[in-house]
């Protein structure tokens, strides 16, 4: 499932958004829920990278975390991990999120060439970096955030809300997002059709196992801000 932010085409330094898993995974079984940008040298895009949180069961209380980049032509970006990793994946640690807890991520430059992610813990204030990414072009375009699920259809449902998406551009403007396009895998490439996008009071909502509401290539609003 995909949220197309609706934000202007041009280059941004930053993006950021806030994940709450409101009902979490019953399977053992991974889902990753994340913030993705595209990086661009300002003539094209030379590539992507993807920041979230994931229900993983072959880590510490099926919880990880993952900052990982890929160039234009497919290959993964190095960079430098900050916690560690329970299977030694480079891009995947271990991370002990909570469910109900909201958790800013945030992708921004990092030291030297190359992007820094980081969680924060909004109930705390504590904030985590992830990983340095290094390479991947000069600015930030096209932020999307999606949930991947590797369980069957017929799984307990789970949700997560998103909440208070922004961007900064390179002139250090920061612009709240106000809406996003919906789009679903299609069940003809191996999606279900029990997957929906619901716009709530302060967010957009994106949950599994339950009756589709919103169709694809709808527009939602992420609702009121605190």
């Amino acid at each position: 499932m995909h949220l197309f932010w609706d934000v202007p085409p041009d280059p941004l330094r930053s993006v950021e958004v806030t994940l709450i898993v409101a009902d979490p995974p019953l399977v053992p079984e991974l889902y990753f829920w994340a913030l993705q940008v595209s990086f661009s040298d300002g003539s094209g895009r030379t590539g992507g990278g993807h920041l979230g949180l994931q229900h993983h069961p072959r880590y510490p209380g099926s919880c990880a975390a993952n900052w990982g980049g890929y160039h234009r032509e497919g290959g993964e970006l190095s960079g430098e991990m900050f916690l560690p990793s329970s299977l030694g994946n480079p891009n995947t640690c271990d991370f002990g999120w909570r469910s109900g807890v909201p958790y800013r991520l945030r992708i921004e430059p990092g030291p030297g060439h190359g992007w820094r992610g980081s969680v924060t813990d909004r109930s705390t204030g504590e904030m985590t970096v992830i990983r340095d990414l290094r390479g991947g072009g000069k600015a930030l375009v096209a932020p999307v955030v999606w949930s991947e699920v590797f369980a069957p259809c017929d799984a307990p449902s789970a949700a997560v809300k998103w909440t208070e998406p922004s961007v900064e551009t390179m002139s250090g403007e920061v612009l709240a997002v106000d809406s996003a396009r919906v789009n679903y895998q299609t069940e003809r490439d191996g999606g279900c059709s029990n997957t929906t996008v619901e716009p709530v009071a302060d967010g957009v909502v994106q949950q599994t196992s339950v009756a589709r509401t919103t169709p694809a290539g709808a527009t939602v609003a992420f609702g009121s801000r605190t």
